[in-house]
């Protein structure tokens, strides 16, 4: 492709597979996370490929930390035509027990997160006539769940963003789509699993299938599943504040 990207939260599952993904396909990586030894890691993998990438050390809830990370990219590897806003987090809790503290994490990775790395990088791309930003959702950003009122509602506020930015920008050569995943397979869920287990006495993989089992298809969400729709976005001009769902079934598409 001979694109630069930046990918947040890709020291591990889905932003790992994402980034690496991105490699095998030309694209220059910044690999940005809180933790170095994954994005290292990351990049190594993407490296010893052929490919080109980058180690960035990101907070995305800091505003000076997203635009020292955006100039870093831009000095080293280039332009950034591509954002995968994929760091995020999920706890869970009943509301009685959502903490204010809980709350505001949650909008602040998962929300305040992509708005400060889209304004960093999308005045670049409408300069230039072309880009791509990625927002990776999730399934709770598209229907209600219980016990996770702070993660449904940053994945819905995301969704939002979604559509808010690719109206503002349509027609000038640069697209915002979001990815919905179900339960994947990745820390997150497997955190979740450990948690279940521990408050029900049931086995971890009891647990596991049990959340399997709540994606229409059965099945965990593979982070290579995400991968390929990142790519399918990249390469697709005419989608644009749309929404990839990926429920274990056949990827489908909605307008955002």
């Amino acid at each position: 492709m001979g694109r630069v990207a930046l990918v947040t939260g890709g020291g591990r599952g889905i932003g790992r597979a994402i980034a690496t993904a991105l490699g095998r396909e030309a694209v220059a990586v910044a690999v940005a996370a809180r933790t170095r030894e994954q994005i290292d890691a990351t990049v190594s993998a993407i490296r010893a490929a052929g490919g080109a990438a980058l180690a960035v050390e990101l907070d995305v809830t800091e505003a000076a930390g997203v635009d020292k990370a955006v100039a870093q990219t831009v000095a080293e590897l280039g332009p950034i035509d591509v954002v995968v806003n994929n760091a995020g987090i999920a706890e869970s809790a009943p509301l009685s027990r959502t903490t204010p503290e809980m709350w505001d994490r949650h909008l602040r990775v998962n929300v305040t997160g992509p708005y400060l790395v889209a304004r960093a990088t999308l005045p670049g791309m409408l300069e230039r006539g072309w880009g791509r930003v990625i927002n990776v959702a999730s399934m709770a950003g598209l229907a209600g769940a219980p016990y996770v009122a702070a993660y449904t509602a940053s994945k819905h506020a995301l969704v939002g963003l979604t559509r808010a930015l690719a109206a503002e920008v349509a027609g000038r050569g640069v697209t915002v789509n979001a990815i919905c995943p179900g339960f994947a397979a990745t820390d997150i869920v497997w955190s979740g699993a450990r948690n279940i287990a521990a408050r029900t006495g049931r086995g971890f993989e009891d647990a596991v299938a049990a959340m399997a089992r709540l994606n229409p298809g059965g099945r965990l969400i593979e982070p290579e599943e995400v991968a390929d729709a990142v790519l399918a976005l990249i390469g697709d001009a005419q989608r644009n504040g749309e929404t990839v769902v990926l429920d274990g079934t056949a990827p489908t598409w909605r307008n955002a």
